[in-house]
């Protein structure tokens, strides 16, 4: 039970911080559904993955250290997470300030990094006891833990990064913040990759630190705008 918890509880604190601090709170059926698309991008991820392994590992012979960060999942993970904000949210009505942008990169993240738990703790784990002839339940438990404050916080708060840089690119056309929406993240998944455990908690007390200093501006920006219907109002 225990491990159920570790691995599905920690991506819904964070995702319901970011949605009940909304002043002006998204849908439901619309957080669902990019939580669920956050989920379906795990099968593209896992394949361009597979890929960049095969082309820059076993046939260019570079370092698996950069291999497994800057050459694979950050540039994947992250690309397939932008591509639901650029093609789908973007599009969506309920999609109408900077604010909506940080939920719902957190949400597509959450939902990518949620599935992505699973299949460390409940398939990888527990292949790698029976190799290594040892209790599944007691590896599964470690993994769901260590994940619990490193991969599951770097995705949450990452696409709290990625969407706050994407609702300042929607809102003023600035395509410089469209640009920093992708390569920040990327930028940070693949140091978190490439520095490996403990040396990748530096990363994530930045990443959490940055992350929330951002939204704090979003939420001063609710605030004004609040302000400014309460006054029309009257």
């Amino acid at each position: 039970m225990t491990t159920v918890i570790l691995t599905f509880v920690p991506s819904i604190l964070i995702l319901f911080y970011f949605i009940f601090n909304d002043k002006f709170k998204e849908p439901i059926g619309s957080i669902i559904l990019i939580f669920f698309l956050g989920f379906l991008i795990c099968l593209p991820a896992g394949i361009l993955n597979e890929l960049s392994d095969d082309f820059f590992f076993k046939k260019l012979n570079y370092s698996e250290d950069l291999t497994v960060s800057f050459l694979g999942p950050a540039w994947a993970e992250e690309l397939l997470k932008f591509s639901i904000l650029y093609f789908i949210v973007l599009k969506r009505h309920e999609f109408n300030e900077p604010m909506d942008g940080l939920v719902y990169g957190v949400t597509v993240s959450l939902g990518f990094a949620t599935y992505e738990n699973y299949t460390y703790v409940y398939e990888w784990a527990v292949a790698i006891a029976k190799e290594e002839n040892f209790s599944a339940e007691a590896f599964s438990y470690l993994v769901a833990l260590g994940r619990s404050y490193s991969a599951i916080p770097l995705h949450g708060f990452n696409g709290a990064v990625m969407g706050y840089y994407f609702g300042m690119y929607a809102f003023t056309g600035n395509k410089n913040y469209l640009v920093l929406s992708l390569a920040l993240p990327y930028l940070f998944h693949g140091f978190y990759n490439y520095l490996l455990f403990p040396n990748s908690m530096i990363i994530i007390v930045i990443l959490v630190i940055f992350s929330l200093y951002l939204h704090k501006d979003l939420r001063k920006k609710q605030e004004l705008k609040k302000k400014e219907k309460e006054q029309i109002q009257i």
